[in-house]
């Protein structure tokens, strides 16, 4: 029996990744499913107390308004009356922020205006380079 000699085997010091790359893909799959939930939000600084009146020596504001059938609206000189798309609102904002630079900028919409109209027309003061908005309300009776 001197001929016969059992080989011992060596062990095989491998990791069984399969478990972790299953895990991995499930996580993908659920990070690809919530991205499109996660929303990108509006900084908004809401007022503490009841709104302040605007100092006296500022500048004149400029007025962008919505009515309730979600007409947009820029307070500056003739074009008071004359409702304006977006794009054409943020080019008038523009003009108007290069002459008066510390103009203060103010919402004014209607109480029954979709919530919608209103942060678009937000993000299209953003865009235009305002760097804060307020929002103008009316004091409780």
């Amino acid at each position: 029996m001197h001929g016969y000699q059992r080989r011992r085997r060596k062990r095989v010091a491998e990791i069984n990744v399969v478990p972790y790359i299953d895990v991995m893909l499930v996580l993908l799959i659920i990070f690809m499913a919530t991205a499109p939930v996660i929303t990108q939000g509006v900084k908004v600084d809401l007022p503490q107390a009841e709104a302040e009146m605007m100092p006296e020596d500022s500048d004149k504001p400029l007025v962008a308004s919505i009515d309730a059938e979600g007409r947009y609206f820029l307070d500056i000189g003739d074009s008071r009356d004359e409702a304006v798309d977006l794009l054409a609102l943020a080019a008038m904002v523009q003009t108007q922020l290069n002459t008066t630079p510390k103009a203060p900028v103010v919402v004014k919409g209607d109480a029954n205006v979709r919530y919608d109209a209103v942060i678009q027309l937000m993000a299209t003061l953003k865009a235009a380079g305002v760097p804060t908005v307020g929002l103008m309300t009316q004091p409780e009776q």
